[in-house]
């Protein structure tokens, strides 16, 4: 297991990696390219100029998150093999500059939602929240003035400006793209990317939809075990799997996160691990790591993830505010290095008590 965090690059992070390099256990980054455009061929000399920042603090790029998808893939529109065809010579450079893991999404319009990114909770914390009474009286269009009025001045993932500034163009896109058609153009891009994967080691990990569930009558693919498993068996190929994230997947309570875990044995790339209180079906705040502030066993799932051999790469996903920190939400440093040190060590008497 290689315990990581996610980090935004210069220039978009409060968090330093020279601040990162100091949490005990960390020995990697997840980053990106953040100023890069859905649909865009990346330079291999920026991602070697990426690699060698990051490698000058003493870390790693253990993964890229997130290479994201045109709207013309997902929607199937005549112009989508052009933008594979960027996504693919993406990949490629990746591969030469020996990066092997790719995170990403194939969620329709909104890279995830919430209601609120800075909910109160009792010891004065503040986290991201979702309540569907809240978003069922949002008007889509207004989603993107809603969140940054609470991003504390950054950029928000998935949320790019010159993307989310088109709402009405994009809904009009998917106006008559269903579940089955999604999945179908998703499965069209797998079989297109695979033979890359293939030549250069490269693991495609698929976030699981945010929350689990269609939003503003937007299909969703990826929110439980029947869905996972359908397009691990759609596309059979050790290089099509899966980001085990808990925050997403737990957004539902009937998803059995440690049993999911045991379904996609060998298919899990990627691990994010949070926590989510639930207050009511459709309302859910996230919560500190440990599994006494909400309501998922953070020890039965990274027992699952280690009782099924789980090698790959993990990294806490997003934290409270604490302790006076002002940071893009969910991504400050505090929170997270608290919920790294409380995995590894979830990890490390797990490896210390097994007696097989």
């Amino acid at each position: 297991m290689q315990m990581t965090m996610r980090w935004f690059g210069t220039g978009y992070d409060s968090v330093t990696l020279q601040q990162i390099r100091q949490v005990p256990g960390v020995t990697g980054v997840i980053t990106t390219l953040y100023g890069t455009r859905p649909g865009e061929a990346w330079e291999l000399k920026d991602i070697l100029a990426l690699k060698k920042e990051v490698e000058d603090a003493g870390l790693k790029i253990a993964g890229i998150e997130s290479v994201n998808i045109h709207d013309a893939i997902k929607t199937g529109h005549p112009d989508r093999d052009k933008y594979i065809d960027n996504y693919i010579a993406t990949l490629e450079r990746l591969g030469q500059a020996d990066i092997r893991l790719i995170c990403y999404n194939f969620m329709p319009v909104f890279d995830w939602t919430r209601s609120d990114l800075a909910k109160v909770r009792p010891d004065g914390s503040t986290v991201l929240s979702y309540n569907q009474k809240i978003i069922d009286q949002i008007d889509p269009n207004n989603m993107r003035a809603l969140l940054e009025k609470q991003a504390n001045g950054f950029v928000l993932p998935g949320w790019e400006p010159e993307r989310i500034a088109k709402l009405k163009e994009l809904f009009a896109m998917y106006q008559d793209v269903d579940e089955d058609k999604l999945f179908e153009n998703f499965v069209y891009f797998l079989q297109r990317i695979m033979p890359t994967c293939d030549k250069y080691r490269i693991d495609m990990a698929i976030h699981p939809d945010d929350p689990a569930w269609p939003v503003f009558g937007l299909p969703r693919i990826i929110t439980g075990k029947e869905k996972i498993q359908r397009f691990l068996k759609a596309v059979d190929n050790p290089h099509n799997g899966l980001t085990l994230c808990t925050g997403s997947l737990g957004s539902n309570p009937k998803n059995d996160i440690p049993d999911v875990i045991r379904a996609c044995k060998g298919r899990i790339h990627f691990a994010h691990i949070r926590n989510l209180k639930h207050n009511a079906p459709g309302d859910f705040e996230e919560a500190a790591h440990l599994s006494s502030d909400g309501s998922m066993d953070m020890f039965a799932i990274m027992k699952a993830l280690y009782d099924t051999g789980f090698d790959g790469v993990i990294r806490p996903d997003h934290g409270r505010a604490i302790w006076g920190e002002v940071s893009m939400p969910g991504y400050g440093l505090y929170d997270r290095a608290l919920g790294c040190a409380y995995l590894n060590g979830l990890w490390e008497a797990l490896s210390k008590t097994d007696k097989r």
